[in-house]
């Protein structure tokens, strides 16, 4: 069986594993705790977020440990623009894009229905680039956030996120990147932004823990209330082992960045090479460079993406038709539609995800993929 919706989750690695052994045993203490048992599991989770903030470039009380991305986004999103209606007594505008994470949308929604924010969902060209031009005349006096997908995590697409950095920089306007796509591929420090969010199961750590950074300087309104735990920005007990094999994976994940990169998308480049050649109505979607060494991703005009799906598995290929937050949904990928493509094509959607450890005859999956799509056309 070939996995290829690393996209969507990952193994966990045997280092990250074996390190978070321990506080799955006997160093099981609450690091709220005053005494030695709890004493030791808040150093180790002290000790993780330090490591986590090395390889973001940040401080270390920037690092709050959350249940993963989707928390994070929301935090980072509805906790910005709240602490600023607070702040100024009047709600404000934030920016987005028309191709983030659900996690993402739902948040501007929500302040939108719940609080009065008024919000810029900004287009993208047919690849799913945002112009940083569009982004700076998106702009208003009373914007308190910018959040935009660093990589997008159905197309692949890479935006150029030390450009859009400068728009809002510019106008001291904070701005996140929903990074989780990135995490292991892309450079995570020196990025510009104020806030980034990531999640475990992306990077070889669990389904469970993920991480908000944001810089001290960003005012936070919490959405979790109770313990003040994460230094009043989170509250409820830590989760130690996740945060201990967090921390280690994405050390790893950094550590075999350039590496996985320079291996992995060749691999990528000659499988949709050998799709678009079997295959000539596959047609790939987002940026033709400037996308994620790993992903690829296609529509096959007048075929179900979903049937196509199955035939892949029968013949032992496993991946997945966009984002697994909106799987089940009969409705087209929005990504897609904002692309451009017309909703019966981006509901024949396909993507195909590499992790960092990708093996495999790019040959055999495309030959796979052709066999698929001319069983399902056969109907």
């Amino acid at each position: 069986m070939l996995y290829l919706d690393h996209a969507a989750s990952g193994p966990v690695r045997a280092e990250v594993r074996e390190a978070m052994l321990p506080f799955l045993g006997d160093r099981f203490g609450n690091p709220s705790s005053h005494h030695t048992v709890g004493e030791d599991a808040a150093g180790a989770l002290e000790d993780a977020r330090r490591r986590v903030a090395a390889v973001l470039g940040m401080r270390p009380g920037d690092v709050v440990f959350t249940s993963g991305a989707t928390e994070a986004n929301n935090l980072a999103i509805k906790g910005v623009a709240v602490a600023a209606l607070l702040r100024h007594g009047r709600p404000g505008h934030v920016v987005t894009t028309a191709i983030e994470h659900e996690s993402v949308l739902a948040s501007v929604d929500h302040l939108e229905r719940v609080h009065g924010v008024r919000a810029t969902r900004l287009p993208v060209d047919p690849h799913g680039i945002v112009d940083p031009a569009v982004l700076a005349g998106a702009l208003q006096d009373d914007t308190v956030l910018v959040s935009v997908g660093y990589a997008n995590n159905e197309i692949g697409t890479v935006q150029d996120a030390a450009a859009l950095a400068a728009v809002t920089a510019g106008s001291r306007i904070p701005l996140h990147l929903d990074a989780v796509q990135a995490a292991g591929w892309l450079p995570l420090s020196g990025t510009g932004a104020d806030a980034l969010s990531l999640a475990g199961h992306k990077i070889g750590a669990p389904q469970g823990i993920g991480v908000l950074a944001v810089r001290g300087r960003v005012p936070l309104e919490p959405v979790l209330h109770g313990g003040g735990q994460e230094r009043d920005r989170r509250s409820g007990t830590q989760n130690v082992a996740g945060a201990v094999g967090f921390a280690l994976a994405l050390e790893l994940a950094e550590r075999e960045r350039d590496a996985a990169s320079a291996r992995v998308g060749p691999l990528r480049d000659a499988f949709v090479a050998r799709v678009q050649t079997l295959v000539p109505e596959a047609v790939p979607t987002g940026h033709p460079t400037r996308r994620l060494p790993g992903t690829a991703s296609f529509t096959f005009a007048g075929v179900s993406g979903e049937a196509v799906l199955l035939e892949l598995e029968r013949r032992g290929v496993v991946s997945s038709s966009g984002s697994a937050c909106a799987a089940g949904s009969d409705e087209p990928s929005q990504v897609l539609v904002a692309l451009g493509i017309a909703p019966e094509v981006a509901q024949t959607s396909v993507r195909f995800s590499f992790g960092h450890h990708a093996a495999g005859d790019p040959t055999r999956i495309a030959d796979a993929v052709a066999a698929s799509v001319a069983a399902v056309r056969s109907r």
